[in-house]
């Protein structure tokens, strides 16, 4: 049986948001110890008709691009020799080769837009069909990352006392211990009050109560991660309202914001969350989803 660890899997296309990808992909892979796998899928699209004789050069297109990927390999190998990197140019759609490969990767890093499609989006559609079904963690990096002025790295983390945010949490530390960062663990809660047009309420409800509950819930859901990892220090932060707007707020001084796939309520079906949705389409740091 092989003691090979799983590789870290980055989707390059060329473009300035798979460059941050990589840049991303190839920190954590030095951090980690762990093999890169740099992928690329070349899928031929023909928008005209060819005129009679006329041939598409397949093959000198694809050793064009395959050499281009080896060039990027090069340069990341001479930048850091002690590290594995491989290369895969796939050929077909990006989203298929990317799922297959999730299945043996410990985490795929993918920028948030790549090359086509409509420019004004935030989130490219495959970078939204990756997290959506991948089986590993996904991140996903701003093509215009740049460092947060700030002392000392953050890692947020989302907690709502589901099993899926417990396995956000697990990752949020292992990120924070690898990052020398500390980690804040945010919990959101909504008020059950229902008002009348003159503002007086329909429901009363302790404040402090429902504090000092979601103090506990974080607590508890922090702890196990919390002893296997004892040098990262963490805080609770609980906020009143929207989890996802707290997240995308915290994601401006964060340098990674992490969140289950799916959390406590909303449809069962879905394989995204609503809150998982809103912080990769608004997010200004990058984001890790965890299923």
């Amino acid at each position: 049986m092989s003691s090979q660890p799983a590789p870290i899997v980055v989707g390059y296309d060329g473009s300035p948001g798979s460059q941050s990808a990589l840049r991303w992909a190839v920190g954590e892979a030095v951090r980690e110890l762990a093999p890169l796998r740099i992928l690329e899928a070349f899928e031929l699209i023909v928008t005209v008709r060819p005129t009679p004789g006329h041939v598409v050069p397949l093959d000198a297109l694809r050793t064009a691009r395959q050499k281009g990927l080896d060039a990027v390999a090069d340069t990341v190998r001479l930048q850091h020799p002690e590290l594995q990197v491989e290369t895969s140019l796939v050929g077909g759609a990006a989203v298929p080769a990317l799922l297959d490969e999730a299945g043996r990767a410990r985490l795929v890093v993918l920028g948030s837009r790549g090359l086509g499609g409509w420019s004004g989006l935030l989130v490219g559609s495959v970078a939204v069909q990756v997290t959506t079904h991948a089986r590993c963690p996904v991140i996903v990096i701003p093509h215009d990352l740049r460092p947060h002025a700030h002392e000392g790295a953050t890692v947020a983390v989302g907690v709502d006392g589901s099993k899926v945010s417990a396995k956000a949490i697990d990752f949020a530390f292992d990120q924070a211990e690898a990052l020398h960062a500390r980690v804040v663990a945010l919990h959101a809660w909504s008020s059950p009050f229902l008002t009348y047009s003159d503002g007086a309420s329909m429901l009363q409800f302790d404040e402090d109560k429902i504090q000092e509950e979601g103090r506990l819930l974080v607590a508890e859901s922090v702890a196990g991660a919390a002893a296997d990892h004892p040098d990262v220090q963490w805080t609770t932060e609980l906020v009143s309202g929207s989890a996802a707007q707290a997240l995308v707020r915290r994601a401006n001084s964060a340098d990674l914001v992490v969140v289950g796939s799916r959390g406590r309520g909303g449809f069962t079906g879905l394989l995204l969350g609503s809150v998982g949705q809103s912080v990769l389409h608004h997010a200004q740091s990058p984001v890790a989803i965890v299923r």
